[in-house]
């Protein structure tokens, strides 16, 4: 392996890490946002939490892990398509792509003050990256099939 290869992976890993930091963190703002009455200190507060985290760390490290994954993917070459766990891995990747646009709109809707989601929704779809962080993590390392 290059010296190269092994940089991109570092910082693959790092920026992964960052990522469901705030895939699994924001969340559970959310979870206490909905609790909080709207316009009071604290509504506010998480106000500038949520977009803090979600401008600022989720969304680089989310770009960052997608540049530097399709370089390790390219890596592979054409032949990565033929394993079934990339397929697995790959469909993981999009549905996380999907709760992070999830959460962003749900941030959109609590800095409007127009959330209508119940803290329980927030405590259940805290869950998902969990999930698939899961399968993403069994299905590079493990390869089953």
């Amino acid at each position: 392996m290059t010296d190269y290869f092994l940089w991109i992976k570092a910082v693959h890993i790092i920026s992964i890490i960052a990522w469901m930091a705030g895939l699994l963190y924001l969340p559970r703002l959310f979870v206490y946002h909905a609790s909080a009455e709207v316009g009071s200190l604290q509504s506010e507060t998480f106000k500038v939490m949520e977009k803090k985290l979600y401008w600022y760390i989720m969304g680089p490290a989310m770009i960052l892990t997608l540049i530097t994954g399709i370089g390790l993917a390219t890596s592979w070459g054409v032949d990565i398509f033929h394993h079934g766990w990339f397929h697995v891995k790959l469909l993981s990747v999009i549905l996380l792509l999907g709760v992070h646009h999830a959460l962003g709109l749900s941030l959109k809707k609590f800095a409007e003050d127009r959330n209508q989601r119940s803290p329980r929704f927030f405590k259940i779809l805290n869950e998902v990256p969990t999930v698939l962080m899961i399968i993403i993590v069994i299905m590079v390392v493990v390869q089953p099939f």
